[in-house]
């Protein structure tokens, strides 16, 4: 279970759920904090499944449409077209409702409507879509058909990824800010979440780090991924700590929720790095993994991809880097890419006021999910490099 002490307590009432104990609920400086037994609600009766309906792009395939290489984001857009990023291979591919290719936008190069690196894509309510383009430092707007109509430079932050609210700012994780002499040391953590506005400046960040106590180890055990719902709420959860969090758009925190896993949170052992006269080495921390993705649907439920267990070396495969992050990279995966399918993964699906449904079973790797409507897509990223597209049926 996570560490509470993590956060100061002012008051604490002790709430005990009338659901047979499915959760407990107290105030912690005035936030809702929910302890989520482990089932939630639902218990052995879930009132979701996912029927699979295809799947988008294939590692093996001789379509170069859907031979993609490190897609890392997607969406939809309100007329059911897919947006998938390609990154890799520098381009957008667009299918219809019905999984054909429809397009590619976009090349390989530093021109309008050309990529570099790919790494985050939201669609606004008129329908255009926003792209991040992290090595060139720049987001690029389209049309729903690909023309450019506006590129912004980004000169002093570096950001990771990005999310529209409809309201008009950018949720974003910023992992550099760059300024005269380079960057200077935080005395403290700085808070994670950014909102950005028109011009990409900084008007407000929430989110609050744990302090592993030490720097390396605050930086990997603090990472986190997060997602937005139509009505603008934003939801975090962490990769390493039992957490799952609910903000107002104007990032005030309305709850947050942790559940009963088969495995510690505590830190294993923290990261170093070892110098010597020609050389410094790093090592970085060792923490159990618990969460992949999540996401949101337009019931304000949040689905979190969450590990049942921790990966099985003859499931685990090595990504090779080479490049630059400012000049782009390529990606090679070593491991077994042939396996395919695994037991580790469950979609836990959390009610708009952090109580724990239920889980939902999956049978293959998963590093990314999205959903739209009563469509939900898993990516398998770096073994069968598809997206699986399934269809979320409700039971009365």
């Amino acid at each position: 279970m996570m560490r509470r002490a993590f956060w100061p307590v002012v008051a604490a009432v002790l709430i005990v759920s009338s659901g047979a104990s499915a959760q407990q609920i107290e105030m912690v400086d005035g936030v809702r904090v929910v302890h989520n037994k482990k089932g939630g609600l639902w218990g052995d009766t879930p009132k979701l499944a996912i029927e699979l309906v295809r799947t988008i792009g294939n590692v093996d395939t001789d379509d170069e449409n859907l031979a993609f290489d490190s897609p890392l984001d997607m969406a939809v857009d309100p007329t059911g077209n897919t947006f998938i990023l390609d990154s890799g291979n520098k381009r957008i591919q667009v299918f219809g409702p019905d999984g054909q290719y429809l397009r590619t936008i976009g090349r390989r190069g530093q021109g309008p409507g050309e990529f570099e690196s790919l790494s985050s894509i939201s669609i606004d309510r008129q329908g255009n879509f926003h792209v991040l383009d992290s090595a060139q430092r720049r987001i690029q707007v389209f049309t729903p058909r690909g023309e450019v109509l506006k590129t912004t430079p980004l000169t002093k932050l570096r950001i990771d990824r990005m999310r529209l609210l409809g309201s008009g700012p950018i949720v974003a994780q910023v992992s550099i800010i760059f300024g005269m002499g380079g960057v200077a040391k935080e005395k403290t953590q700085p808070k994670l979440v950014k909102l950005l506005g028109a011009d990409l400046e900084i008007i407000g960040e929430f989110g609050e780090p744990f302090d592993y106590g030490d720097e390396m180890t605050n930086r990997i055990g603090n990472s986190w991924y997060f997602e937005v719902d139509g009505e603008d709420h934003i939801f975090l959860c962490f990769v390493y700590q039992n957490r799952v969090e609910k903000y107002s758009p104007e990032g005030r925190l309305i709850w947050r929720a942790d559940r009963e896993l088969d495995y510690s949170t505590k830190l294993i052992e923290k990261g170093r790095q070892e110098v010597t006269a020609n050389s410094t080495r790093y090592f970085a921390p060792k923490l159990n993994r618990v969460t992949d993705a999540l996401a949101a649907d337009d019931k304000g439920r949040i689905w979190v991809v969450t590990r049942d267990r921790q990966i099985r070396k003859e499931e685990e495969v090595t990504i090779m880097v080479s490049g630059s992050v400012d000049r782009g990279s390529t990606r090679k995966v070593v491991g077994d890419t042939d396996l395919r399918t695994t037991d580790m993964y469950k979609l836990e699906v959390f009610g708009p006021d952090g109580v724990l449904l239920g889980a939902i079973p999956v049978s293959h790797f998963v590093d990314g999910i999205w959903i739209h409507r009563d469509r939900l897509f898993l990516l398998d990223r770096d073994r069968g490099v598809q997206f699986y597209e399934y269809r979320i049926r409700e039971s009365q």
